[in-house]
């Protein structure tokens, strides 16, 4: 396998273990994105790999884009824009990768021990299952931030709990614990934190027991057509998204963050 800046892949049996190494919050990037839909390229290509188990170091499984990165307003195209999600790179770019993870083979169990926030919860969205545990926190938190869901969570997210869950998730931009999580079916097994990788692990290898070529086959039947879907729904949400960039309230959704404290939006 690859050796990858912010990620790690070990090979255990028949699965593959993908580990983010950006702790403690794991900040998502173009960069982390493009690195975990390489690594599924490379275990889809293998035939000895038949499952994916993609986990986190630190205490966030991935808490999202680095909106209060104190370097952000020293680069050049913040100071020039005024524009807080400039340290994201392209967006549109950054989606591109992500529709490539929507796009793997082999099915993947996502071990969320802490924060799945934003983009971060799309990407713990973008996998099969979900092993989790009571300290987990799952957040659509655009509109708190004055912005408009993405990374094909308008599609993902209410496929998985229901078009009304999604909704509250979205319109509320509220916290959903691990507990909570599991009784909506946004996650499939909740354990004690220092259980949850070993669960999580026990689960891919229980898929790995099975036919790989049933496995390929069955997935593919049952994924259909989501990540074209996805890839749609992200045309939409990057055109919402880049709209909303521009206004005043998205600057002060992602300063009322930074300063921990309620934002006063005005609708501009």
């Amino acid at each position: 396998m690859t050796t990858y800046k912010d990620i790690a892949v070990e090979i255990k049996g028949h699965i593959a273990i993908i580990e983010i190494r950006k702790p403690p919050y794991n900040f998502f990037d173009i960069l982390l994105i493009q690195q975990i839909a390489d690594a599924l390229d490379e275990i889809d290509a293998n035939p000895e790999l038949r499952a994916t188990v993609l986990a986190a170091q630190g205490k966030a499984f991935c808490a999202g884009a680095d909106f209060g990165d104190p370097n952000r307003k020293e680069t050049v195209a913040a100071a020039q824009s005024g524009d807080p999600a400039d340290n994201l790179g392209s967006i549109g770019h950054l989606y591109i990768e992500a529709v490539r993870i929507f796009r793997a083979k082999k099915p993947i169990v996502a071990a969320v021990q802490g924060a799945a926030i934003g983009g971060g919860l799309g990407l713990a969205v973008s996998a099969d299952f979900r092993v989790t545990c009571p300290e987990a926190r799952f957040a659509a938190n655009f509109t708190k931030l004055g912005f408009h869901p993405g990374f094909g969570l308008t599609v993902a997210l209410p496929e998985l709990i229901g078009k009304n869950n999604a909704e509250l998730m979205f319109y509320t931009s509220r916290r959903v614990g691990g507990e909570e999580a599991l009784r909506m079916g946004l996650a499939n097994v909740c354990v004690p934190q220092a259980e949850l990788r070993d669960a999580a692990i026990k689960l891919a290898e229980e898929i790995a027991e099975c036919s790989p070529l049933g496995l390929l086959s069955t997935r593919a039947t049952m994924r259909g057509d989501l990540a074209d879907r996805v890839r749609k729904a992200t045309t939409h949400e990057l055109a919402e998204q880049t709209r909303l960039r521009a206004t005043e309230d998205f600057k002060e959704g992602v300063k009322a963050t930074e300063e921990r404290r309620a934002a006063d939006f005005k609708g501009r």
